[in-house]
């Protein structure tokens, strides 16, 4: 089955006529809005009262997308950055809780840049509340959740936009490996690779007890919906600090593998997959694994055949790394029966599948036809929110990639691969698998509130 060539446009289309209006109303300072109205930057109608949750860390990277809107809010279980992010946002309201937070009445859209396991629970009180979010990655910090959170934002699609912060997608680069891809650069795609070779090896258990939180942290806050566990420092050292964790994250499958995998995952057009394998070090039961290998089989569809999707991490990264020709510490490998493409997130090249093989099969696009850069990346999702609703790295398109993810972290822990019927999101042959697909929160939390 060949790869047929897509429009043009794909994933980031514009019409003619409204790249006309757009570019008449540039001229005097105006926005095209959905309802074909014009307003211009300084109207109130045109800008969105913003809730920023998790204010200070990776949430300064969105400082500058987000200056010309109303932030109206500002949330963090820290004092001391609630005050640090004040000083650019003096007028929004503070907040420790983000409970309370997402019950001030004005917000109409939310930026989530909080520890991971709190990603969902906020995207799902956002989106009852019909609020736009941008959702740091991963989206999700176990299947149920990736299926809740997508299921709540495909109901209300037609009102609310949603981004995942896989910024990185905005590389144009990644257009120019999915149009590869499409027009049949590999001939037959096969199998997808895609690693990360970060190890970090410096924690083998959850931190023990050191003293007590000072008083700027709600430490109660930052536990939020997960299991107890005594406050230590080394905890808030960056996200590195916390995030290989069971129960704040998901390690480096859905730290670096969110913007890796999704490399691998825009060319693909998948969905969900049929089947998830693992294998890796020795499971821990405080400790994602540094090393591991994910295999997952995605059934065909419209214009490519079935195919497999692997992902390694690790040790395991660092070894894939050494079949890719800029030794991308983070790559994917395309493999078809005509050639492979090797990708970074800023470069690609194209590879006989043997020594003096010939890639005379395939001629890329002319650049009148390339995907058209979709600039911004958090600016796209602004925009998004007061036009069309569309956005590259929706909780669709995030939803799916993350449900396979953490699929792969289950089959990983139980050790055997695993038939997935992804309509009902339940193992078939698996109970204890089944298992964990879910999580218990600690009283007081609730996923879909």
């Amino acid at each position: 089955m060949n790869a047929s060539r897509k429009p043009a446009t794909d994933r980031h289309t514009i019409t003619r006529r409204r790249l006309l209006q757009s570019t008449l109303a540039a001229g005097a300072g105006l926005t095209i809005l959905p309802s074909g109205t014009l307003a211009g930057p300084k109207a109130p109608s045109n800008k969105l009262n913003i809730a920023v949750i998790g204010a200070w860390g990776r949430a300064r990277a969105h400082f500058k997308s987000i200056q010309n809107e109303n932030i109206v809010a500002l949330c963090d279980v820290d004092d001391n950055n609630l005050a640090k992010a004040a000083e650019t946002f003096p007028k929004a309201k503070h907040y420790a809780d983000w409970r309370k937070c997402l019950e001030q009445k004005d917000v109409d859209a939310v930026v989530c840049s909080t520890t991971d396991h709190t990603h969902a629970f906020i995207a799902c009180w956002a989106l009852n509340r019909d609020m736009h979010i941008y959702c740091e990655k991963p989206l999700a910090n176990t299947v149920e959740e990736a299926r809740v959170v997508r299921s709540k934002w495909l109901a209300k699609k037609d009102k609310l936009a949603t981004q995942v912060g896989t910024q990185r997608h905005a590389h144009p680069n990644f257009d120019r490996v999915r149009e590869m891809i499409l027009d049949g650069a590999v001939g037959n795609l096969q199998h997808v690779h895609a690693w990360g070779d970060r190890e970090l090896r410096y924690n083998t258990s959850y931190l023990p007890p050191a003293g007590d939180p000072p008083a700027n942290l709600h430490y109660d806050l930052w536990i939020g919906p997960a299991q107890m566990h005594p406050y230590n420092p080394d905890y808030f050292k960056g996200c590195l600090g916390w995030n290989m964790f069971w129960d704040f994250g998901s390690g480096q499958i859905g730290d670096m593998g969110s913007h890796t995998i999704d490399l691998a995952w825009y060319p693909i057009d998948a969905t969900l997959p049929t089947s998830a394998e693992a294998f890796g070090q020795e499971f821990n039961p405080d400790i994602t694994p540094v090393d591991m290998t994910a295999t997952f089989e995605h059934p065909a569809n419209d214009w490519r055949g079935p195919i497999k999707v692997t992902w390694y991490q690790g040790a395991h990264g660092a070894a894939r790394r050494e079949m890719d020709p800029f030794k991308n510490g983070h790559g994917a490998l395309f493999v078809g029966d005509k050639a492979m493409l090797a990708a970074g997130f800023t470069n690609h090249k194209l590879l006989p599948l043997k020594e003096g093989g010939s890639l005379d099969h395939y001629t890329p696009r002319p650049e009148s036809e390339q995907i058209p850069p979709m600039g911004g990346f958090q600016e796209q999702w602004v925009n998004a929110c007061k036009g069309d609703l569309k956005c590259a790295c929706d909780f669709k398109y995030s939803g799916d990639v993350i449900e396979m993810q953490l699929l792969g972290l289950v089959a990983y822990r139980v050790g055997k691969k695993l038939e997935y019927d992804h309509k009902a999101g339940r193992v078939t042959n698996c109970d204890e698998a089944n298992e964990l697909l879910s999580r218990k929160y600690r009283d007081g939390w609730v996923l879909d509130g």
